[in-house]
């Protein structure tokens, strides 16, 4: 057996969102015309979200930094959102990563590389550090931070956890993905920031990464082949960048169509040649952008209807929390009773770009 995912923890900040009350809150500040509450209507109703979490205590009652007396956002400086993601982030890196521990029965004082991946924040020394700090890691553990490669930041992470098993089979990799997108929160008209106020949300999952045998009778995942690739379209209709009032996210009503014309030929080239037709795959865990994504890859793949159960469930349940997400899918995949000892589980995530990373697992339910 080969390099393994031993274990996935996960945790969210207290504070739920309701879907349908967040549009309302929304539909509410000031300066949103007729034509605007109608599209803020249907990006919150058509999103396949239930609820999402965050940790902007005001976004569900009261006055704060971010909701003033009378309800209506306020625009708080970069400055001042990247504070609160450096007094919010580190609690989230050390709660999913307490999980991941526990659940592979592993000691903090025995890892002995970190990696970590966010977006929405920056800070130095980082979420790795902190990470040492927190949790007891020895400081002599050798850490890698992945900034800003958006959502799909976990393939990235877990292949750089894969490349220090190979060199070193006695490590001990926590892989660690943190994300608040809700720090960036604004009231628009745009379209394009209608959609990403519907969909994003906050999270955090961690996954112990190592060549050596689990802990104990539970699944793991084997970690197979990584891919990435550049769509030919897409890199003016998703980015990121950062402005005066937040971390600003271009994501056009063009994505989902270009992941709809090329996903079948990039990831047929990427996750079929030499590992048999995308017919053996038997679930996906595709990060689930948003809906109109997941609909698309199931169009665009010819994808059975319950292939895309677990990314959907996420979306439901937790929103997009970037680069986090896909691994609340793969934890749902290791705890499924619908797969079997053998199933093999293929991984797809879009970063700006557009930037496609796929994955290959194999999950171990016997060993």
């Amino acid at each position: 057996m080969g390099t393994l995912i031993h274990s996935i923890g996960t945790a969210t900040p207290p504070h739920r969102l309701s879907q349908a009350e967040t549009r309302d809150f929304f539909i509410a500040q000031p300066g949103v015309d007729r034509l605007a509450a109608r599209l803020i209507g249907a990006a919150f109703d058509h999103s396949a979200i239930d609820s999402r979490c965050t940790v902007i205590g005001e976004l569900t009652g009261g006055a704060g930094p971010f909701v003033d007396e009378s309800g209506h956002l306020r625009v708080p400086t970069t400055g001042e959102r990247n504070a609160v993601y450096r007094s919010e982030a580190p609690a989230l890196f050390a709660a999913a990563a307490r999980d991941a521990l526990e659940r592979a029965r592993i000691r903090a004082a025995e890892v002995t590389h970190v990696v970590t991946a966010s977006c929405t924040g920056f800070f130095a020394p980082g979420p790795d550090f902190r990470l040492v700090q927190d949790l007891g890691i020895p400081p002599t553990a050798q850490r890698v931070h992945i900034g800003f490669m958006g959502c799909a930041a976990a393939f990235p992470a877990l292949r750089t956890a894969a490349n220090i098993c190979a060199a070193n089979p006695g490590a001990v990799v926590l892989v660690a993905c943190a994300e608040i997108c809700s720090l960036h929160i604004r009231a628009s008209r745009d379209p394009e920031q209608i959609v990403a106020s519907a969909v994003f949300a906050d999270g955090a999952a961690a996954a112990i990464v190592s060549a050596s045998p689990a802990r104990g009778d539970f699944p793991v995942l084997e970690l197979g082949e990584f891919g990435t690739a550049i769509t030919a379209e897409g890199e003016g209709d998703m980015d990121w960048t950062i402005g005066d009032q937040g971390f600003e996210m271009r994501l056009t009503s063009e994505v989902p169509r270009i992941i709809g014309r090329e996903i079948a030929g990039v990831v047929r080239s990427m996750l079929g040649d030499g590992a048999g037709p995308l017919s053996s795959i038997d679930t996906w865990a595709v990060h689930p952008g948003g809906r109109s994504v997941l609909d698309r890859v199931h169009t665009g793949l010819d994808l059975p209807d319950v292939a895309l159960d677990d990314s959907r469930a996420v979306l439901r349940e937790f929103g997009n929390m970037s680069s986090a997400t896909v691994l609340f899918i793969l934890q749902r995949i290791l705890a499924s009773d619908l797969l079997g000892d053998g199933a093999r589980v293929a991984g797809l995530a879009f970063s700006p770009g557009l930037t496609v990373e796929t994955a290959r697992f194999t999950l171990r339910k016997t060993q």
